[in-house]
């Protein structure tokens, strides 16, 4: 059998310098990049006192609710418009899009009111009924300006004047304001049953131009539907989404203390496991498709294309498309896992000994499996206060008032007026039918115009921040499983709580160094949604050369932030083990690991790959038994099953949600082994298993990585 001593140095790279008092994670430290731990410090500081500022100028109620044309919120308690939480448009018809309606940029009179109107009706009409019956006035006086009580006032001085619409059409409210109530009958469209209506102005209209004047509007009327539905799916099922995540949660657990026992077997079986699902998926796709096919009168011809978008997903299960084009696709995934097993099955070995070392040492230290929690948390408030500074800075300012005129030509149009003053100007001389709206909430001073600078540093610093506490988390448990690799003898030479000692030193000593690669990675996801947001604007023009260039740059830095995070988080494990800086600790990680790139590029990856087939079965396991149970098929809990819209919602709910408990518990695991690994390359360079200079790892892992290694040495010679 081939020995460590055996094997020319050169196969390793140039080894280190043997340390005989290296006993693991060195704990007399000193502090690492200060300057950068300063910096840090006082961005964070800053980032408080941003809020601060954000708070103090901004007003949520300026997102929550709508304002009228005298920049009054609607549905504010403690105000006349307490009981008036709509926004009524007083001629829609003058809107150009949703967007413009969204904005509050609609050249027209916007009113807060408590409902909607639910009938056709207009001024003129109003004015002849209510010499005979009161209760017409009444009804339109709601929507007519506060105060306003003349029913026999002229129509062309009203119109003039504002004072009331010249119709009101059957509306209900989206998004807290009136859009008309559009319904289609036998592919037609129609308003309260009608196709057409009077505008007040002596003219006939038709429905068509509503939906013109409100285009989209019925799309997203039936996104609100859907929405709604959604809602009381979420509401009928939440416990038994619940217990579904808990049932992850508790076989993730027992996943991870079986591996400590078992890893090859379960391996072995999640790989066949995955293979036999797919399988049968493939079979049952085979299945349906020419179940499809063989019926007459079937909507087996009938292609996706066709049918186009429906809200319920279970028409594309008719189709024969779905199920060829599932099949091909599960087919595709059963041949390359296949195909990786054939060409790797030696590699596979050695990660099940690595993964059978990681299981061990978490089942040492149990509680590195629940510091993901901490994680949770931490991103939990900086994404809130993130979200908070965003809404505050974005309601910051006072309302501006611009001139809205239905003429393109007017030369005061989108002008800022004042609405006090308005009608003393000239303006409504010069463009007939101008107003004095309110159109959006800003300022002149400083602090205004710099607003979006402000929150540009809002999310540099959000990205900075949870950049540095996935750091925190990965250097934590670098250091808990370093001091288990580097225990001579486990568990007796562990050291207590070596979870909460690794945290300590992270932040004691290597903050400034967390802070550090955290910057670097946060630059360039900075630059990556700026390149993001440049795509977007682009998507409409005609200049290819620059889309193009564009589209180079986002391939080039979705490489680069995903080779940052990959040397990152070794540079972590180094730190966590020696103590010393980012730069020097990227440098060791770097030239470590191009030492023993072989391993680093088959191992770490094979590694990955089962984690994630890990990961894919039990949040697959999960998600059949959620559908089975959601889909009334199991007959024991039949009449458990609460009556949904849509069955999916929940279903991809729990699926969705087991993936990332799976995902959260098997990080830790990933982390562990990541750590192990180069501990063990930092082992063999320092060690040759002589009793002057034994080896850290665990015979069992020696043996198998060694054998592998001089089974490579003895070919190439």
């Amino acid at each position: 059998m081939a020995r460590k001593t055996d094997i020319p140095p050169s196969y390793y790279g140039e080894p280190r310098n043997f340390d005989p008092s290296f006993r693991g994670p060195i704990h007399n430290r000193a502090c690492t990049d200060v300057l950068c731990c300063v910096i840090f410090v006082i961005v964070i500081l800053g980032y408080i006192a941003l809020g601060t500022v954000a708070w103090i100028h901004g007003d949520t109620r300026k997102v929550v609710y709508p304002t009228d044309s005298h920049g009054q919120f609607c549905g504010q308690q403690g105000t006349p418009n307490a009981n008036k939480a709509i926004l009524f448009y007083f001629n829609i018809l003058q809107c150009a899009n949703p967007a413009v309606l969204i904005n509050l940029q609609c050249p027209t009179t916007q009113l807060c009111v408590s409902k909607c109107p639910d009938r056709f009706a207009t001024y003129l009409d109003m004015q002849y009924n209510y010499r005979y019956n009161n209760s017409y006035w009444e009804y339109y006086r709601q929507f007519c300006k506060p105060g306003f009580d003349n029913p026999r006032k002229s129509v062309a001085h009203v119109l003039r004047d504002e004072d009331c619409p010249s119709m009101i059409v059957p509306s209900r409210p989206f998004l807290q304001r009136c859009f008309p109530d559009f319904i289609t009958r036998n592919g037609t469209l129609t308003v309260a049953n009608k196709t057409d209506f009077k505008d007040g102005l002596g003219k006939t209209r038709s429905v068509i131009d509503l939906r013109d004047a409100a285009n989209g509007i019925t799309s997203l009327l039936d996104a609100k539907e859907v929405g709604m539905k959604i809602f009381e799916d979420y509401a009928s099922s939440w416990y038994w989404i619940l217990l579904g995540l808990v049932i992850t949660m508790v076989v993730s657990l027992a996943f991870i203390l079986l591996l400590r026992f078992t890893a090859g077997v379960l391996l072995w079986l999640i790989i066949f496991g995955v293979i036999a699902v797919v399988g049968y998926g493939i079979w049952h796709c085979y299945w349906e498709f020419s179940t499809l096919r063989g019926k007459p009168h079937s909507d087996g011809d009938v292609t996706i294309s066709d049918i186009g978008f429906q809200t319920d997903f279970r028409v594309y299960l008719q189709l024969s498309q779905t199920w060829l084009i599932l099949m091909i696709s599960l087919s595709v995934i059963e041949a390359v896992i296949i195909v990786i097993l054939i060409f790797l099955r030696r590699r596979v070995r050695i990660a099940i000994a690595l993964l059978k070392e990681g299981s061990r040492a978490i089942g040492y230290i149990m509680s590195t499996l629940f510091y993901p929690i901490i994680t949770f948390v931490l991103l939990a408030i900086c994404i809130a206060y993130w979200a908070v500074i965003a809404v505050f800075l974005a309601s910051s300012g006072d309302a501006v008032y611009k001139v809205m005129s239905t003429q393109d030509k007017c030369m005061y149009a989108n002008l800022t007026c004042d609405p006090e003053m308005f009608s003393q100007t000239n303006v409504t001389m010069v463009c007939p039918g101008s107003q004095c709206t309110f159109a959006f909430y800003g300022g002149e001073s400083l602090y205004h115009h710099y607003i979006f600078v402000l929150q540009l540093c809002n999310l540099l610093v959000f990205l900075w921040l949870v950049n540095f506490t996935i750091a925190l988390g990965q250097c934590t448990l670098a250091g808990a499983f370093a001091s288990y690799y580097w225990a001579l003898r486990k568990p007796q030479d562990i050291p207590s709580c070596p979870l909460f000692s690794s945290f300590s030193r992270a932040v004691r000593y290597h903050t400034g160094s967390l802070a550090f690669g955290s910057l670097i990675l946060a630059f360039v996801q900075m630059f990556r949604i700026v390149l993001e947001y440049l795509d977007h604007k682009l998507k409409g023009a005609h200049n290819a050369f620059a889309r193009f260039l564009i589209c180079c740059l986002k391939c080039c830095f979705w490489c680069l932030e995903h080779f940052i995070k990959f040397m990152n988080r070794n540079a972590y494990i180094m730190m966590a083990i020696y103590g010393k800086s980012f730069c020097t600790s990227a440098k060791d990680a770097f030239f470590l690991l191009m030492r023993n790139v072989v391993r680093v590029a088959v191992l770490d990856k094979v590694t990955d790959f089962l984690l994630f087939l890990g990961k894919v079965l039990i949040s697959g396991s999960v998600g059949v038994l959620a559908f089975f149970f959601f889909t009334r098929k199991i007959p024991v809990i039949q009449e458990e099953v609460p009556s949904l819209n849509y069955y999916w919602v929940p279903l991809l709910t729990v699926i969705f949600g087991s993936y990332l408990i799976a995902h959260g518990f098997f990080n830790v695991y990933a982390m562990c082994v990541d750590t192990l690994f180069l501990c063990f390359c930092e082992d063999l360079e320092r060690n040759d298993g002589s009793p002057l200079k034994p080896f850290y790892m665990s015979p069992q892992l020696h043996r198998i990585l060694r054998r592998e290694q001089g089974s490579k040495l003895y070919a190439s010679s």
